[in-house]
């Protein structure tokens, strides 16, 4: 179990890794905290996914309790990565992982 700033140094290789190997799409499990309440990992994730999407490193990201059929920003995601259809977390509201439209 990494502290939150080990995992934010994880997520910035990972981000940038698949950006090179040409993936589009980038779905990471952070898990929601053990008391069910949201963890220091998600928390601090989103909040630096926040920051690259409006600085322009990433174009967006997805929130598991938001990638939903109903929600543009997942609509959007389909675009860019068919397979996100397929998905186990589509419409299940996981706040244990984020998708991250890079």
């Amino acid at each position: 179990m990494p502290f939150a700033d080990q995992a934010i140094k994880r997520l910035t290789f990972e981000i940038h890794h698949s950006r090179s190997m040409g993936c589009s799409v980038l779905k990471i499990i952070h898990g929601y905290g053990s008391s069910g309440t949201g963890g220091k990992i998600r928390t601090a994730s989103r909040k630096y996914l926040a920051r690259l999407k409006s600085g322009g490193e990433i174009q967006d990201f997805i929130p598991g309790e938001a990638f939903s059929i109903f929600e543009e920003a997942t609509r959007r995601a389909f675009v860019r990565c068919d397979d996100l259809r397929r998905d186990r977390d589509l419409d299940r509201y996981n706040n244990g992982v984020t998708f991250i439209v890079l």
